[in-house]
């Protein structure tokens, strides 16, 4: 796993809880929370290929 994955994803997640408390002040909690489920979308479609990496070795460790 690079470094700068979790750079990205830390920074993802400060600038997204940001956004989300400006909205939730201003009374738009609906755009708040889809922005918030943005954010996960957008860090886990970074980690699939990690993900499937980890099932592939445990694929071949277990010889399944």
């Amino acid at each position: 796993m690079d470094v700068n994955l979790i750079f990205r994803i830390a920074a993802v997640g400060i600038l997204v809880s940001v956004i989300c408390q400006v909205l939730k002040h201003s009374g738009r909690d609906e755009q708040a929370f889809l922005t918030s489920l943005a954010g996960l979308l957008l860090v886990l479609f970074w980690m699939i290929p990690y993900i499937y990496d980890l099932f592939e070795t445990m694929k071949r460790l277990f010889l399944l």
